[in-house]
């Protein structure tokens, strides 16, 4: 199976804290991949290089669908394959719930304005959020806000969807709500590398784990081999403290 995202030697500096320690990894098209581990091991910074929302070492190479990651004309193309959400919404607020995920495909691919309200509508409709269309996001709740943060990214057809712990800054009553949409996402086909605290959702999703500690991959594997049969001291340790919380 050939890699449609490849990592290889990635390295990250924040001055003399090195955050992404060489990592090399391979996710395949169609994979849905669950990124674990610690607070300030490195995980948001690993998917935020894969669209090079971070610059990372020149020593480094990414590669989306055989296109290398890096400053020039070939990223405007990466950056049209790969969507992104990330833990706060980024919504536009003076635009109504179907404009924003209007925006982007008329800007950047030229689409008419008929053609991306007819697909930001059944976009809005998969994420169960048609009826919020005509609102400002202010008047949406978080869960409400970040289904259509989803579909905004759903809107440019990416082949790659990357989330940074969507749920993260959502009211625990509306983490299941964007959880289930992309659950219903995993199921289409498209690539998925999702940096995740739920675990239940890692573990009933997730085609593979990655177990991230201090800028370094300390495992990888199925759910079932991570979650009850980890290798590592540093997974288990992980998990125990997690699971038994």
């Amino acid at each position: 199976m050939s890699a449609f995202v490849s990592i290889r030697n990635l390295r990250k500096h924040y001055g003399a804290f090195e955050a992404l320690k060489g990592i090399n990894l391979d996710i395949a098209e169609g994979e849905v991949v669950c990124v674990v581990g610690p607070s300030g091991s490195g995980k948001s910074t690993l998917i935020r290089c894969i669209n090079q929302l971070e610059d990372f070492a020149d020593e480094s190479e990414i590669t989306v669908d055989g296109t290398p990651v890096k400053p020039g004309p070939a990223l405007a193309k990466v950056r049209a394959e790969v969507g992104m959400v990330f833990q706060s919404f980024n919504l536009f607020p003076h635009l109504t719930v179907r404009r924003n995920v209007m925006l982007a495909p008329m800007r950047v691919r030229g689409t008419s304005t008929a053609e991306a309200a007819e697909r930001a509508d059944v976009l809005l409709r998969r994420v169960g959020i048609y009826e919020q269309a005509d609102k400002y996001p202010a008047h949406l709740s978080g869960g409400q806000q970040q289904r259509v943060a989803i579909a905004r990214a759903l809107a440019m057809e990416p082949r790659v969807m990357l989330f940074d712990e969507p749920t993260s800054a959502l009211d625990p009553e509306m983490v299941g709500e964007v959880l289930d949409v992309m659950k219903q996402l995993a199921g289409t086909g498209v690539t998925m590398i999702v940096v995740t605290h739920e675990m239940g959702f890692a573990r009933q999703v997730a085609d593979r784990v990655i177990f991230m500690d201090g800028g370094e991959v300390i495992e990888t594997g199925t759910p079932q081999a991570i979650f009850a049969n980890p290798t590592e001291a540093r997974t288990q340790n992980f998990l125990s403290a997690v699971l038994n919380h």
